[in-house]
């Protein structure tokens, strides 16, 4: 049985550009295409939901040139493969903060996301400066609103409340976690959404995640035993 949502920490792209002697960029460039298949895969496994994290809040952190070069490779994807994938019935979603992206970009995103709305093939959200913390953040931050204009007692809060205030909402919890570049963490990611899933730590670098590596991890997730906290007869 394959999982119904993965989600993706596409990691090691920068190691991957310099064990090659190559600049950071074509490190991205390189996981750009590889993400493109992976998105083919998954489609080919009748997967529903496919999240990858793209750019993390801390990413920002990062040299000045590189944050450009992938906002440029970004705007890229946006115009050329985003827009091929709503030929191929991709609804394509968008979690994180958008106010301290470029508005053409920005821009870029809100046509698409209107544009696939209606598309009921693959569900390929793209999580771009997204941050598990700040998610849960603004989850607390609207429901303290509505609580308060609806004079709501605090104490009637459920678990609903705080998912249908997620970035995520609308969106099942992800199934099967996929980190690349040996590393074993989870980087502020889907924190909230992440309490139940499978884990699965690839050695290779993210533009060496070949489909051969990924439908092994697929197989593997099928033979695992997820009980959620019960016994199984």
């Amino acid at each position: 049985m394959y999982p119904e949502h993965v989600a993706i920490i596409m990691d090691g792209n920068g190691r991957w550009a310099k064990n090659k002697g190559l600049p950071r960029i074509s490190g991205h460039k390189a996981g750009v295409e590889r993400l493109k298949g992976i998105v083919e895969c998954t489609i080919n496994y009748g997967i529903s939901y496919l999240t990858l994290y793209a750019f993390s809040s801390e990413n920002w952190n990062r040299p000045k040139t590189e944050i450009n070069d992938l906002m440029h490779l970004l705007s890229l994807f946006l115009a050329n493969d985003a827009k091929r994938f709503l030929k191929e019935n991709i609804r394509l979603r968008v979690i994180g903060r958008r106010d301290r992206l470029k508005k053409s970009i920005v821009k870029q995103i809100e046509e698409i996301e209107i544009n696939s709305y209606k598309n009921d093939g693959l569900n390929l959200i793209i999580a771009l400066d997204y941050g598990g913390r700040e998610d849960i953040r603004s989850a607390i931050i609207n429901i303290y609103k509505e609580f308060s204009n609806n004079n709501i007692s605090i104490e009637s809060l459920t678990l609903k409340d705080v998912e249908k205030n997620l970035m995520t909402t609308g969106i099942p919890d992800p199934d099967l976690i996929i980190r690349t570049s040996g590393e074993y963490r989870i980087s502020n990611f889907l924190l909230w959404q992440s309490a139940y899933s499978e884990y699965e730590f690839i050695k290779c670098n993210w533009p060496d995640f070949d489909n051969n590596i990924y439908i092994k991890v697929l197989q593997s997730y099928g033979k695992r035993d997820r009980r959620f906290g019960k016994l199984n007869e």
